[in-house]
């Protein structure tokens, strides 16, 4: 390796993407090629970040196995970054491999984060959790270091941990700042902020106030009874009750837990539940069926009794029933909370994460857009979409994965 490309390498381990390519830039070998693909992904540019990239490791030779790895994880990288969540996840695998068997542990250890991150974008906490279990953790450079608290952090967050997500957290700023990525500083500042933003509203007896993600791992922790509107769940004493297919059962157990310890007439439920203005006898047999129904799905948890007026709730595991709902509330919100991290996405990439088809989801991004929520840029397969930070609104409690007491 010439001093041209170790000095290059060396910028772009800095965080020097200029530096690098003021290096590199007229050369067409293949080392500098796959240089020269890292600086235009640093830059933003990653289309032709991929190309330089292929490029370059069609022309490392066969006996050049570690150099088409690295160019491997490199695309994985730029394809998570810009949320093209179905790359194939083998390659990156059989190139994290490779680096491996030839002792190249910083790399190695790099392409075990971007399998982890992609883990935790499409919710499956659990392999997550043991591809970071079992990495090896002997000495990185602080780099490295960073990326792999960031990988522990993201985890615990989502599974409200927050003691834990707090001091991995803390460990990634220390080793940021021991590598003097600014980059890289930024990315853990901005991965802190969701621990002191409002995750989610609490609302019981007839009042609202915000709760910080701790707040809400407290709430969940306490044995209350709790309506979950960002998971579409009820929870009480270590059982979860899930409703998320049932969404008529879930607006009336809502309502109801809303009105604790009073009751809701049966006007009032037509109207929440089926949207009934003017209910009449069918409406009425309706009502009493779905809470029919709804006893017999919580009958571990509550009575749904009657009163004179309508019904009301009667936990039979807890002192009281709340209600835990998003900040921000409306038709989309799930689409809206990836969207809120301010990536760019795919409409194929969000299918993917929300477990959800590829209509449905086009379908939500059409309304956002028509509200001027979201906007879009480029063309064909190409299109991404994306929306600046929405204040205020949460990201961990609406996206897929489940949580402790799940």
């Amino acid at each position: 390796m010439d001093s041209l490309i170790t000095a290059a390498a060396r910028a772009l381990a800095a965080g020097d993407p200029l530096g690098a390519l003021k290096r590199v830039g007229l050369r067409d070998d293949a080392p500098a090629l796959a240089l020269r693909g890292i600086t235009m992904a640093q830059l933003g540019d990653f289309a032709r970040a991929k190309m330089l990239l292929k490029n370059a490791a069609r022309a490392f030779g066969p006996k050049e196995a570690v150099a088409r790895a690295r160019c491997v994880v490199a695309e994985a990288e730029i394809a998570l970054v810009s949320r093209d969540l179905g790359w194939p996840v083998k390659a990156l695998d059989a190139a994290r491999a490779t680096l491996e068997a030839h002792g190249d542990r910083v790399n190695a250890a790099h392409a075990r984060n971007l399998e982890i991150r992609r883990l935790l974008l499409i919710g499956r906490l659990d392999e997550a959790e043991r591809l970071l279990t079992e990495a090896d953790v002997g000495p990185l450079p602080p780099a490295a270091r960073a990326s792999r608290e960031l990988a522990a952090a993201g985890i615990a967050i989502r599974r409200l941990q927050t003691r834990a997500a707090r001091a991995a957290l803390a460990r990634a700023g220390e080793a940021a700042r021991q590598s003097g990525i600014g980059a890289l500083i930024a990315e853990v500042e901005s991965a802190a902020v969701v621990l002191e933003a409002p995750a989610a509203r609490l609302i019981a007896h007839g009042q609202a106030r915000p709760l910080l993600l701790d707040e809400v791992e407290t709430l969940l922790a306490s044995g209350s009874l709790v309506v979950d509107a960002c998971r579409n769940v009820v929870r009480g004493g270590g059982i979860v009750v899930p409703l998320a297919t049932r969404p008529v059962l879930f607006a009336l157990v809502r309502e109801l837990a809303e009105a604790w310890p009073g009751d809701v007439s049966r006007s009032t439920l037509l109207l929440r539940a089926f949207g009934a203005k003017y209910a009449d006898e069918s409406h009425r047999a309706r009502l009493r069926v779905e809470i029919g129904r709804l006893r017999a799905e919580l009958r571990m948890l509550v009575e749904v009794n009657a009163t004179s007026e309508g019904f009301a709730l009667a936990p039979r595991r807890s002192a009281d029933a709340v209600v835990l709902a998003p900040p921000v509330e409306e038709e989309n919100a799930a689409v809206l909370a990836f969207l809120a991290d301010g990536e760019a996405w795919s409409s194929s990439a969000l299918a993917l994460a929300l477990g959800a088809s590829p209509r449905t989801v086009q379908r939500a991004l059409e309304q956002l857009a028509a509200a001027g929520k979201v906007h879009s840029f480029g063309r064909g397969r190409a299109v991404r979409w994306m929306t600046p930070p929405v204040p205020g609104f949460p990201t961990a409690l609406l996206l897929p994965g489940p949580l402790p007491s799940d």
